[in-house]
């Protein structure tokens, strides 16, 4: 459907001006205005840097028909409209945001009735009984589709966005262009180049949404008499779990890690914590590193060496619906030097216990 510059933009067509594109996704700017010449238009002519562009608005103005002059600066509004509304940096800046976001997401099939929608439902409320009626081995062919899917849909909108950025930039070369040409003789490819931006805005937000598995299978295996209930599949996103920077601080053979989750789940979440030294230096020390479940959004992790470096990632547990994640956090950390020959860490081997002030968040 054409929005309210396209339709500007098309009403400011002429119906004898035409000029086909050199090559898809691509204005041809070599264009020709009956009746004036190169030396007429005067393009190269010398302005002051101050009043330049009212002096070429001016000349424009005397060496265009009063018909011309109009639909020239009908369709210059036009376009400026567009591209400080439709495809304004400010706007592509946020989607970029959103797309960096949703590569740090996680992804999780949603096993629905089909009378709900996603996120209407409480997690748990609905029965345990409806994954045991799910065939576990035919659930795995559809997690690996979805993980395809999802890996489809992040290619997919990293595509389309850099076709909205290679438009909004071509366009806005030829608004900040002297030149009248393109806005007269060639206005039919442009008003096209605006109308197909649109279109790729308009796929790009519905490309955001995670979207419906298509089951080619029945999931459900035969149950006899009883009732097979109605579901469906859906991908679900789950924001990334963050590292709090301020709040997470290393000391001289111990670290107190925090971490958070933008949206608040509506469930206590489980965590895999991993740690590991960095530039180890002897066999013994390559071992310094391991996973450790936790069930907050916090944790005191002892038996640390002194003036070392430790890296340490956190993500979510792995969950029976995960189907991708291809991105966690990770921080490093230096501990603080130990006094002058001063014994090592007495608690080598014991990971400390979940502080109870750092609850979850």
């Amino acid at each position: 459907m054409a929005t309210g510059w396209t339709q500007r933009a098309l009403g400011a067509q002429s119906a004898g001006w035409r000029s086909p594109l050199r090559e898809a996704g691509q204005v041809d700017m070599n264009f020709q205005v009956t009746g004036l010449g190169r030396d007429e238009v005067k393009l190269d002519s010398p302005r002051s840097f101050l009043d330049q562009e009212d002096v070429e608005e001016a000349e424009d103005q005397q060496l265009l028909e009063p018909a011309a002059w109009r639909a020239y600066m009908e369709r210059r509004t036009a376009l400026r409209e567009f591209l400080t509304t439709d495809l304004s940096s400010h706007l592509l800046k946020r989607h970029h945001a959103r797309l960096d976001l949703l590569k740090k997401c996680s992804y999780h099939i949603e096993i629905l009735p089909k009378h709900l929608a996603l996120g209407d439902q409480n997690p748990l409320a609905l029965p345990n009984a409806m994954f045991q009626l799910i065939d576990p081995w035919k659930f795995q062919r559809m997690k690996k589709v979805g993980t395809a899917q999802t890996k489809i849909q992040l290619l997919l909108l990293g595509d389309l966005l850099e076709q909205l950025d290679r438009g909004r930039a071509e366009l806005d070369a030829l608004l900040e262009s002297p030149d009248p040409r393109p806005f007269l003789a060639g206005w039919g490819p442009v008003a096209q180049r605006l109308a197909e931006l649109s279109a790729v805005m308009d796929s790009f937000l519905a490309t955001m949404v995670p979207g419906r598995l298509h089951i080619k299978h029945r999931l459900v295996s035969d149950i006899g008499a009883t009732k097979i209930p109605h579901i469906r599949l859906m991908l679900s996103t789950k924001t990334p779990v963050l590292f709090d920077r301020k709040g997470s601080v290393a000391h001289q053979d111990w670290a107190s890690l925090r971490w958070f989750v933008t949206t608040q789940p509506a469930a206590p979440e489980q965590f895999e914590l991993r740690f590991k030294l960095l530039d180890p230096r002897t066999q013994q020390e390559r071992s310094r590193c391991g996973v450790i479940p936790v069930a907050a959004c916090a944790f005191v992790i002892h038996d640390l060496l002194p003036s070392r470096c430790y890296k340490f990632t956190v993500k979510r547990a792995e969950s029976y619906t995960l189907v991708y994640e291809p991105w966690r956090d990770s921080l490093t950390l230096q501990t603080r030097p130990g006094p002058p020959g001063g014994p090592s860490p007495s608690r080598l081997g014991k990971p400390g216990l979940p502080l109870t002030t750092l609850s979850e968040r």
